[in-house]
């Protein structure tokens, strides 16, 4: 069982030998090195809009899901509240029982004041324990959860900002307690997000289009643990985007955006080689150099500026860990939207390239939103990924009562 345990947490959670810190005698600084997390269903985009645009958000035209890509932007929300659902079937191509839920929703008090809150439940369907011997132990539902409220507040015509605060736990042994023999317990932590929003009218022709920039740090806060003595830290992420709304006509609209990202943790050290001056090599072990319990020592806010130069390629290494993503969105009427995009990260830091598509309906009381992962890479988990997302408008809700 503890096998079992184990093997989800290497996969959900992080591994304690893959990575290294930056030495320029190393011999292996060109070997696949992913920056590794807990909790990394708070990666994992929510809704169907952003999805369907190659997971881009952090400065596209606001909506009900802004939560999660910039909460800034709901201080330009033109309602005065609303709340989206978004459903995401995970790795399809593997199981059959993972999703993920989200539910997202903003009220705007004031002129220059929006409060909203988003709701994530990340399930790992069902998993059976055995023991040694292949008898069954017991059946453990694991799950990653989050929930979140921010306030935004509007400093100019056109700029906004907004902070966050976010409760995370994990809970990868649900079911199961120490006298099963199972010494993990779910992970607790807090977290914060600081966000700005830019939004600024421009003029085509005789058509007003817009240009927008977002910046969103999410989850500052503590790390998690899942036993005794060991922290793993959160994903720290620094988005950063630009979007522009290029008007055709009266009725015909495209909107090209583009985020790049950084996720702001240290690298997990690692084995490594070193070329000796006889020509021979000698391995390091970084759980004989003190490299590891530094890494488990060291606090999440010193990782933020620790991740900025411990990649042992240098800054070349750095410029790998950057992600970037780019998508477009034709709408017609304001009512009807076509969307694509493509998302790519640097194959040592986990290969993830894929092209995303979207559909998008809108009507003054909802909308219904699909996006549809196509994946570069062959056999990729993510390939086929579908997301849905269904908003509401209060406000065009409240008008169609009266």
């Amino acid at each position: 069982m503890k096998k079992i345990i184990f093997s989800l947490v290497i996969v959900l959670v992080s591994s304690s030998y893959l990575f290294s810190q930056g030495n320029p005698q190393w011999t292996d600084m060109d070997l696949p090195n992913p920056v590794l997390t807990g909790v990394p269903a708070l990666s994992i985009t929510p809704d169907a809009r952003g999805g369907g645009m190659g997971d881009v958000g952090a400065a596209t035209r606001p909506d009900e899901n802004s939560q999660y890509w910039n909460p800034a932007k709901y201080a330009f929300m033109e309602s005065e509240a609303g709340f989206s659902v978004s459903y995401t079937p995970w790795l399809r191509k593997l199981v059959n029982d993972i999703n993920l839920g989200y539910v997202a929703g903003y009220w705007r008090f004031s002129e220059r004041n929006t409060i909203s809150a988003s709701l994530r439940y990340f399930s790992l369907g069902d998993l059976q324990l055995t023991d040694a011997n292949g008898l069954f132990l017991n059946t453990i539902k694991p799950y990653e959860m989050a929930i979140d409220a921010a306030w935004s507040l509007l400093l100019s015509e056109k700029f906004s900002g907004a902070v966050a605060l976010r409760y995370i736990r994990s809970d990868l042994n649900q079911g199961v307690n120490a006298t099963s023999g199972n010494d993990m317990h779910a992970g607790n932590a807090f977290a914060a997000d600081i966000a700005f929003f830019y939004n600024t009218p421009i003029t085509f022709g005789s058509e007003d289009g817009r240009l927008r920039a977002g910046l969103n740090i999410s989850n500052i806060g503590s790390k998690i643990s899942y036993q005794e003595g060991v922290n793993y830290f959160i994903p720290t992420n620094l988005r950063l985007g630009a979007s522009l709304d290029y008007p055709m006509d009266e009725y015909n609209k495209i909107s090209i955006s583009a985020d790049v990202n950084k996720l702001l943790v240290p690298s997990v050290p690692r084995p490594y080689t070193i070329k000796n001056e006889d020509g021979t090599t000698t391995i390091v072990n970084p759980s004989e150099n003190g490299s590891l319990d530094n890494y488990y020592n060291t606090s999440s806010i010193a990782g933020i500026f620790k991740s900025f130069s411990d990649e042992p390629a240098g800054f070349k290494g750095e410029l790998r860990e950057i992600m970037w993503s780019a998508g477009v969105e034709y709408a017609y009427n304001n009512q009807f939207f076509v969307r694509a995009g493509y998302f790519n990260e640097n194959k040592l830091k986990g290969n993830r390239k894929f092209f995303t598509a979207g559909l998008g309906f809108k009507l003054n009381v909802f909308a219904l939103d699909a996006g549809y992962v196509i994946s570069v890479a062959q056999q990729n988990p993510l390939d086929q990924t579908l997301r849905i997302s269904l908003s509401f408008d209060l406000n065009g809700i409240k008008n169609l009562s009266n």
